[in-house]
């Protein structure tokens, strides 16, 4: 072991000893240090590039989020000083519909009915936004902007149970011009009104069906009574969602208080934009192309686009109102083109053709005033067939020479523009001496005639026969009149009569009163003259030189039964009638007046539930009086109609101020208070689906407003049971409630030669019938 220690020891001692090869491996230990630190100092260099890195890539994202989205780094200014918080400006947060609500009622404004903007109506809607006009009666809420919101994609509001939104665009509405507006009643409406008086905007609706644009379209309406006029009026509005804003595109008026629609005019798949400013009988149709980007504009028959001569008649008779001769004149031009018409010539016909088909559908119907028959054959441009109904009898040719007086401006100008078009066309050659004898006498009308070149003897010899009409020279055969007395109006009584006021068929007969008679003045509202019905007032019906008296007696068809039934409604709801005879007739200022003699009616004039004395001849009317049933009934019957009608009605007894403003109850609210009420269901319009005639008393409203037990026997002496009739659709065709003139249905009816029963109506003036139109929609 000693041996073995020895020889470690040398080895030892070998290592320790200093030599050349020792100095040079002292001399590397001091760089093993420097490696280590020089590992440290990369570790931290690494860390700090990972850092910058991770801090740009933050700043980057909090900048995409400042611009984009800055309402999530509204977390952030949780952890951050005063003086480092991140400033997100003035942008809402979301909020949920109920939200929006409430703060639009903090500012005293109403949210209206959200209209879906696409098929998911809970991504994005239109929110209008109302507000209370001061003295207001009906109609009170006034549009005043427009909103859209859209659907929050905030994550945080994603796992919300209620939806949040985001308002994304909005538009301030102004109602248009009260005389833009009232401009069609004047003269043509000016393209961009820009007027003083705007007339409030009460309702928004959405177009339905696609155009040619991507995005949806509103109209925005209100409505306006003049004279007896509904005109109706508004805006339309254009949301396009690629830029996510509201345009305001044109504004309208309709006189005959028609709503926009979009309807294939022009073809190529493209509907157009038609506005109904139609006055009467008279057509006037606006229509509107949608261009791009967007932009709607008007096709009008200024620009002149071909340079044949056809062609600029044509588009002189299409501006006269003779739409259908200018419809024929372009389609023989059309067809001469090879190629066809351009496509503004085409837009052009286009326009006339859709006039052209009111005219003519006005022309084919049968009208019960002859001079009605002949005013729309002229705008028809059916010459002949005028003058057919002029030569028919001189009645006709008196009544229609009334119409040439009151209508010679717009008739003379159609026949000047016609007979400029063809000059040799002898029934032009008629109606213009015709109107010229009206307006400037008959030697001037005679003169012009016998001046025209091309006039034949034929043609002078017919038309002094109908000049002759127009004079009042009536030939015997034709005071002959057979047809059946149907007259209605309303009666008085009187108590003296001056005998050289009335017109007799004796004129030696005497004006006498026989026991316990008394004398009624029948005022007549309609009456049937053998041909058609006529109203009045009847400024268009002249009397003959001779004979007057009988001519009044056989056009009233009283030769035969001079009898007249007086009738009158008890406070009870009981009729009391009594038998006149029809002694004399008068005609005064348009009115038409009989002198009839028979038994005094019981009439208290202090009662409001009291009509006054219905006068009518026995054939004038038959009465049409279905079987009531209740509203509960019709519910079990037709449960969808009921649904629909109920609001409506709760709707229109606000409007009339007989229940005050506010929310509409719900369904079984209003069940349960009018499901007792009475209505009856039938056609009065012709449609596949019966209207719903609903008869209210003031006891029924009453009961809806819980009076109080002082007022209830005041209730009782109140007006008569009003009437509201509803389509199928639950739109109010005809209305006791409201409205500028007070009104009340007596019955309903069916006339004589008339498909359709009419409403008798009394009015401040008498009694009228009221008759469905199928062009206006509604009973007038």
């Amino acid at each position: 072991m000693a041996n073995r220690s020895r020889k470690l020891t040398p080895k030892s001692s070998k290592i320790n000893q200093p030599h050349a090869g020792a100095t040079k491996l002292i001399a590397k230990k001091p760089p093993k240090k420097r490696q280590q630190g020089s590992w440290l100092s990369s570790i931290l260099v690494v860390t700090i590039l990972l850092g910058s890195v991770g801090l740009i890539t933050a700043c980057a994202w909090i900048s995409f989020l400042f611009i984009f989205n800055p309402d999530q780094l509204s977390r952030l200014n949780k952890f951050l000083p005063a003086w480092a918080q991140i400033p997100l400006g003035q942008r809402e947060l979301p909020q949920t519909l109920k939200e929006i609500q409430l703060s639009l009622s903090q500012q005293k404004q109403i949210a209206g009915e959200t209209l879906p903007l696409d098929e998911d109506s809970q991504n994005s809607f239109l929110l209008p936004v109302f507000r209370q006009r001061a003295r207001c009666q009906s109609d009170c809420q006034e549009l005043v902007e427009l909103r859209i919101y859209r659907r929050s994609d905030d994550w945080e509001f994603q796992s919300e149970p209620e939806k949040y939104y985001r308002l994304a665009t909005q538009l301030p509405i102004t109602g248009p011009d009260e005389s833009f507006v009232d401009a069609p009643l004047v003269d043509d409406a000016p393209e961009n009104p820009d007027g003083k008086i705007p007339l409030p905007l009460t309702e928004v609706k959405r177009f339905e069906g696609e155009t040619l644009l991507p995005g949806t379209w509103f109209y925005l309406r209100g409505q306006r009574q003049e004279a007896n006029k509904a005109i109706a009026y508004g805006h339309i509005i254009y949301y396009n969602p690629e830029g996510t804003h509201l345009q305001q595109m044109l504004s309208w008026t309709s006189p005959s208080g028609q709503l926009p629609k979009w309807q294939q005019v022009t073809g190529g798949g493209a509907k157009e934009l038609v506005i109904d400013q139609t006055i009467d009988l008279e057509p006037h149709l606006r229509i509107y192309q949608v261009k791009q980007p967007t932009q709607l504009e008007a096709i009008t028959l200024k620009p002149l686009v071909l340079k044949d001569s056809a062609y600029k008649d044509a588009l002189l008779l299409a501006r006269s109102g003779l739409w259908t001769p200018a419809l024929e004149l372009l389609k023989s031009i059309q067809k001469q083109r090879q190629g066809g018409l351009p496509k503004a010539a085409q837009g052009q016909l286009d326009l006339i053709r859709l006039h052209s088909q009111l005219t003519k559908t006005q022309a084919d119907k049968s009208w019960a005033s002859p001079s009605q028959q002949v005013l729309v054959d002229l705008m028809d441009g059916r010459w002949q067939k005028a003058l057919d109904v002029f030569a028919t009898s001189s009645h006709n040719a008196q009544e229609i020479g009334t119409l040439l007086k009151a209508n010679g401006g717009r008739l003379w100008n159609r026949t000047a523009v016609a007979l400029r078009v063809n000059p040799n066309k002898p029934e032009l050659q008629t109606w213009v001496t015709l109107i010229l004898a009206v307006r400037q006498g008959e030697e001037s009308a005679k003169s012009w005639l016998q001046a025209q070149p091309k006039t034949t003897p034929e043609t002078l010899a017919y038309t002094q026969g109908l000049l002759a009409k127009l004079n009042g020279e009536v030939p015997i055969s034709e005071l002959v009149s057979t047809h059946s007395s149907q007259i209605v109006g309303s009666a008085q009584q009187i108590k003296q009569v001056t005998s050289t006021d009335w017109l007799r068929t004796d004129s030696t007969a005497d004006l006498k009163l026989s026991n316990n008679e008394v004398w009624y003045q029948v005022q007549i509202s309609e009456f049937h003259d053998g041909q058609g019905w006529l109203s009045s007032p009847f400024e268009n019906l002249s009397l003959p030189n001779i004979g007057k008296g009988k001519f009044l007696w056989e056009t009233l068809g009283i030769s035969s039964d001079p009898t007249i039934q007086i009738v009158v409604w008890l406070p009870s709801g009981e009729q009391q009638i009594t038998t006149a005879t029809i002694k004399a007739v008068q005609l005064r200022g348009g009115a038409l007046l009989l002198l009839a003699a028979g038994d005094k009616v019981t009439q208290n004039q202090n009662n409001a539930r009291q009509s006054r004395p219905l006068a009518l001849t026995n054939a004038a009317l038959e009465w049409v009086q279905p079987s009531p049933i209740t509203l509960q009934e019709l519910f079990q019957q037709d449960p969808q109609r009921v649904q629909t009608i109920l609001p409506v009605v709760w709707r229109s007894l606000q409007k009339s101020g007989d229940l005050p403003p506010g929310a509409v109850p719900s369904f079984q609210q209003m069940q349960e208070q009018m499901g007792y009420w009475p209505v009856q269901v039938m056609n009065l319009s012709n449609n596949p689906k019966p209207e719903v005639v609903l008869t209210i008393s003031t006891a029924a409203i009453a009961a809806l407003k819980q009076p109080t037990q002082e007022n209830v026997a005041a209730v009782e002496n109140q007006a008569r049971p009003r009437t509201l009739i509803m389509s199928a659709s639950g739109q109010v065709i005809y209305t006791d409630f409201g409205g500028v003139y007070l009104q009340r249905l007596i019955a309903i009816a069916k006339l004589a030669d008339e498909q359709n029963p009419a409403l008798l109506v009394e009015n401040v003036k008498g009694y009228d019938l009221k008759r469905w139109s199928e062009n206006d929609q509604r009973f007038q």
